[in-house]
């Protein structure tokens, strides 16, 4: 062989291996160990010539040893990366890793064991078993964070659905008396202050009544419609008549395109539609522009198309202008809208089977359009 130097002294390099060498018989009575052993368990060899293997284990490890270790090794011949725990005289733990040989020399069965000092790994797996714990600790929080929050959530929709319907009844008591006070033969001035008092107060019952129909939707699974049919032309007309009253002081239009189709909607609910995107349209749209209702029929489907000129809706607004309390930044401020009145729309159409749809560019305006199916 081709070398530098001689050889080392083979059993020199057994016993000071980088691992612990030792044999035993099949009792597991130690019968031999290297001084890499020794050295790492703090005993003389004479002391370990007196000990099993088994007994130097912890006690977990002892009933290892009798439940896994014996009968394995008597079935396989062998055992490889067990992951022990010896413990050294000064009665400290060492963790190890085993692996072990069952062999016959002259006639005797005796076992080969190869042993491996394992504090990395022990740290590892203890880091490992940590960062485990942990994960779960914060996964646990978080659901119940996110448990509270639901419920925390739910709870605030209710009282919203609860106090909206309670308001309505002091509301409808100032409602009558602004009425009543009108029969009165009021001064210009007195009629000036119950004009506002009753516009106030169907402010008022509008908010209400979306506030309740957003606490039905997310509480109650979506809005409930009653349909049936209604003639899509004179309905939006009627509609449309009955919102320039309230936009006297805007140009309010509606336009019908193709054949008047019979469709199975809500009136109700159909109206709240339309008036709400007529509502929507006057708030953010040019106030010295028309806002203009468009009705069209084919035997498909109805739709209703609300257009206004003006500032075209933002691009990142766009994505979530159908979530509730979503509102344009221009009147955020003034309190105009509690940003319920397009989810309300959503809610209603998606009842409906329906769907609806936005355009807004500065060229041509901003137009929501509104399909629902027509009776088959």
């Amino acid at each position: 062989m081709n070398g530098t130097g001689p050889l080392p002294d083979p059993l020199a390099a057994i016993e000071d291996a980088p691992c612990g060498l030792l044999h035993t018989d099949a009792d597991g009575t130690i019968l031999w160990a290297n001084r890499t052993f020794c050295r790492w368990t703090q005993f003389e060899l004479a002391q370990l010539a007196q000990r099993r293997l088994q007994d130097m284990l912890t006690m977990g490890g002892r009933i290892f040893h009798q439940t896994h270790w014996v009968p394995l090794l008597q079935m396989q011949g062998s055992l490889s990366e067990l992951k022990l725990e010896l413990v050294r005289a000064d009665g400290q733990v060492l963790p190890v890793i085993m692996n072990a040989v069952l062999r016959d020399q002259g006639g005797k069965r005796v076992q080969e064991v190869a042993v491996f000092v394992a504090h990395d790994r022990d740290g590892y797996e203890r880091e490992l078993l940590l960062s485990r714990r942990k994960l779960e600790e914060t996964l646990a929080e978080a659901q119940r964070l996110r448990d509270e929050a639901r419920d925390r959530a739910l709870l605030a929709e209710q009282m919203v659905g609860i106090v909206s319907h309670d308001l309505r009844n002091p509301l409808s008591v100032i409602h009558m008396s602004a009425h009543l006070l009108e029969r009165m033969a009021p001064s210009p001035q007195q009629k000036t202050v119950i004009a506002r008092m009753a516009r106030s107060t169907d402010r008022a019952n509008r908010l209400i009544s979306d506030l309740l129909d957003f606490t039905q939707a997310r509480l109650g699974g979506g809005i409930a419609i009653a349909p049936r049919k209604v003639q899509l032309r004179s309905f939006v007309h009627d509609t449309v008549d009955e919102l320039k009253g309230a936009f006297s002081q805007r140009e309010l239009h509606h336009v019908h395109q193709g054949s008047d189709v019979e469709c199975m909607a809500d009136p109700d609910r159909l109206a709240q539609v339309i008036g709400n995107l007529v509502a929507n349209a006057m708030t953010y749209g040019s106030a010295d522009r028309p806002v203009t209702v468009t009705s069209r029929g084919s035997a498909a489907a109805a739709e209703v198309a609300v257009h206004n000129e003006g500032t075209p809706i933002a691009p990142d607004l766009m994505r979530s202008i159908f979530l509730p309390m979503s509102r344009g930044d221009r009147f955020a401020a003034e309190g105009r809208s509690i940003g319920l009145g397009l989810y309300i729309v959503n809610e209603i159409t998606k009842a409906h089977g329906g769907a609806v749809q936005v355009q807004s560019t500065q060229e041509s305006g901003t137009e929501f359009t509104v399909t629902i199916p027509c009776a088959g």
